[in-house]
């Protein structure tokens, strides 16, 4: 009985992960790394609520993107929690995107709670819309990050983030005011 769930386990895990198409830019050997870590941390964890686009290509020279394909540079290669937690904030940007109502309600209550917030790295994103739409989207991601590799291991990967750093401190400051906001718009993709 425990090897029968075991191995159902096991091609669950490959079904997931040959369910995203994972290609390289360039074919360099950090490209290459960093496709056979995302295989198998798509085959270690359960993801099937946080994948929302199926396609991934590593880019060494781009900056991490959800848009029009996820594009994940190699910073990470090597680092299994800091790759897993950089994929699930960019899917989170396509299950956000495919909620505008909901964003958008959220953004409003985001803007009245924080009426000025920084534009830029390393505190913001690139415009002030964006920084209120990270607010949401870290949060999630921390979320899954806590869900899938704990809370110890999910504050090592926002401690050691360069970027977003105001965000990801408010949301640390405020996180149930946040959590009221994103409950209430149903932006919680579980």
């Amino acid at each position: 009985m425990l090897k029968a769930s075991l191995l159902a386990m096991f091609l669950f895990g490959l079904i997931k992960a040959d369910s995203v198409e994972i290609q390289t830019a360039h074919q360099g050997p950090r490209e290459l790394q960093a496709q056979a870590e995302l295989q198998a941390i798509l085959t270690k964890y359960d993801l099937h609520k946080y994948v929302f686009t199926r396609r991934v290509i590593f880019d060494r020279d781009a900056t991490n993107h959800a848009f029009p394909v996820l594009t994940l540079n190699v910073r990470f290669a090597g680092s299994e929690d800091e790759l897993l937690s950089s994929f699930l904030h960019e899917q989170l940007h396509w299950w956000l995107r495919d909620h505008p109502k909901e964003m958008e309600r959220a953004l409003r209550q985001l803007r009245r709670l924080y009426p000025r917030v920084p534009v830029g790295l390393p505190e913001g994103a690139d415009t002030e819309y964006s920084t209120y739409g990270h607010l949401v989207d870290c949060y999630l991601e921390i979320r899954a990050d806590r869900q899938l590799i704990g809370e110890t291991r999910t504050l090592e990967v926002i401690k050691r983030k360069p970027w977003y750093t105001w965000i990801y401190r408010t949301i640390q400051q405020d996180e149930p005011k946040l959590a009221a906001i994103v409950a209430a718009e149903h932006l919680n993709p579980d």
